[in-house]
Formats: C-alpha cells, sequence, structure tokens
C-alpha cells in the first residue's frame, strides 16, 4: 500500500466525490431538523392570516426551474392575498452544524420552504426534460402535500435478426 504524501506549502489537498456526498448528506440530515419547525410556523402564520390552503405550483426544464403560481384560500375557498407578515424561519447554512434564525415576509419563507422540500424530494427537479407538479398547504390538518410528476423522452429501440 502506498504511503501518503505530506501536503506541500499552499497545496490544497485531493477532495473526492464521496467527500462531497458525505458533506451533502450532513446537511441534509441538518436541514431535515428544521422542517417541522419551519412547517409549524409558516402554517401558525397562514391560520392567523385567515388562509386555509395554499397551492403552489412549480414546472421547470432545461436547466431552470420556478414557481409558477400561488393561489391563497381562505375557509370558504375564496381566493385571499398572502399577508405582508413577517414570519422566522430556520436555515441550515452551508458547512455549520447550528441553524440560523432568518426572518422574511411569510409568502418568500413559503416559497423558501417549498423549494427546499422540492430539492430534497426531487434533486434535479428542474433539469433536462423536467418536471411540474403543485403543494398543497391544507392549514387545518397541518399536512403539506406534494404531487410531482418527472417529464422524460423514453426511447424503445428494437433489433432483430431472421
Amino acid at each position: 500500500m502506498a504511503e501518503a504524501k505530506p501536503l506541500v506549502a499552499n497545496q490544497v489537498p485531493l477532495i473526492t466525490a464521496d467527500d462531497v456526498y458525505l458533506k451533502w448528506d450532513r446537511h441534509e440530515a441538518l436541514a431535515a431538523r428544521l422542517l417541522p419547525l419551519n412547517k409549524a410556523r409558516l402554517l401558525a402564520a397562514l391560520a392567523a392570516g385567515g388562509i386555509s390552503t395554499v397551492i403552489i405550483r412549480f414546472d421547470g426544464s432545461g436547466d431552470s426551474g420556478q414557481i409558477e403560481e400561488v393561489e391563497a384560500l381562505d375557509a370558504d375557498n375564496v381566493e385571499v392575498q398572502i399577508p405582508a407578515v413577517l414570519v422566522e424561519i430556520m436555515e441550515q447554512p452551508w458547512d455549520a452544524e447550528v441553524a440560523v434564525a432568518v426572518t422574511m415576509l411569510l409568502d418568500a419563507a413559503i416559497e423558501a420552504h417549498v423549494y427546499h422540500l422540492l430539492g430534497a424530494t426531487h434533486p434535479g427537479w428542474e433539469n433536462s426534460d423536467g418536471a411540474y407538479g403543485e403543494f398543497t398547504f391544507d392549514v387545518a390538518t397541518g399536512v403539506i402535500r406534494l404531487e410531482h410528476a418527472d417529464r422524460y423522452i423514453a426511447t424503445d429501440k428494437y433489433a432483430h435478426e431472421f
């Protein structure tokens, strides 16, 4: 077995793909701890604003993706505006063990939460043929549902010799 060579001054250590995957997994595990707390804060702020349902539609392809539409409904299913109130959510900085509190407008906090959930459940949803779908925040039940559809081109190729 070859002996490891010492680093020369100003030499950057080699980073392997395994190192990156381990770091990513650690970050995602730390960020996942924040989801229940952020969900509770967002749902409480929506309830305080008289909102019973929020539907967020997204679409992506060709290395680009975005939220296309946000629809907020009151208890009578009448469309209303998301109130311009501040809410504090927790974010997990890259390469840090401790989460930080960030205060932002409710609509921006919902968007940040949705993008995190989407990236955690369907990373790369915006790449190639992409994906589309919608999140539904059901305030009364405390459930956030994701309906997600991947797009792809399938090719069936056959060769026969007789």
